[in-house]
C-alpha cells in the first residue's frame, strides 16, 4: 500500500472555508473539479472534503468565520473561466492582465472566502527571466 492515495499529490491546499459544500459546487463549476471525499459533520455541514482540479487535490474544511483564502490556478483558457466563475456567482476582484511577469492573470472572490486566481502563461521567456 502506497502512503498516499493514488493520485494525490504530496502537498495539497487546505482552505478554511465558510461553506464546504457551495466552495466544491464552485469548483465543479468553474474549474470541472472532481469530487473525491465529503466527510459530514455530526449536526450538518461539512467537516472535510477534497476535490481534484486537473493534477491537484485541494482540501478543505468548515469554520463558521473562515478566514479569507487565496488560491492561484494556472488554466488554459482564462477568459472563459472568470466568465463560468461569474456565472457562478463570483465577483471581479482584479480584471485580467498581462502581468509583465509572463503570465495573464486575473482574480475573483467566490463569496464564501476564497480568492481564485486565474492564471495563463503567455511568455515563457519572459517568465524564465524573472527568475534570473
Amino acid at each position: 500500500m502506497s502512503y498516499k492515495p493514488d493520485g494525490y499529490t504530496s502537498v495539497a491546499p487546505y482552505l478554511m472555508v465558510r461553506n464546504a459544500e457551495a466552495t466544491l459546487a464552485f469548483v465543479t463549476a468553474v474549474f470541472g473539479a472532481e469530487q473525491l471525499r465529503v466527510f459530514p459533520r455530526d449536526g450538518g455541514g461539512i467537516m472535510h472534503a477534497e476535490a481534484r482540479i486537473d493534477d491537484t487535490v485541494i482540501m478543505m474544511g468548515e469554520t463558521p468565520e473562515g478566514p479569507d483564502a487565496h488560491v492561484h490556478v494556472y488554466v488554459a483558457d482564462p477568459i472563459d473561466t472568470v466568465t463560468r466563475a461569474c456565472a457562478a456567482g463570483a465577483t471581479i476582484v482584479q480584471e485580467l492582465s498581462d502581468k509583465g511577469d509572463g503570465d495573464m492573470r486575473g482574480g475573483v472572490a467566490d463569496g464564501n472566502g476564497t480568492f481564485w486566481w486565474i492564471a495563463n502563461q503567455i511568455d515563457q521567456d519572459r517568465g524564465a527571466r524573472a527568475v534570473k
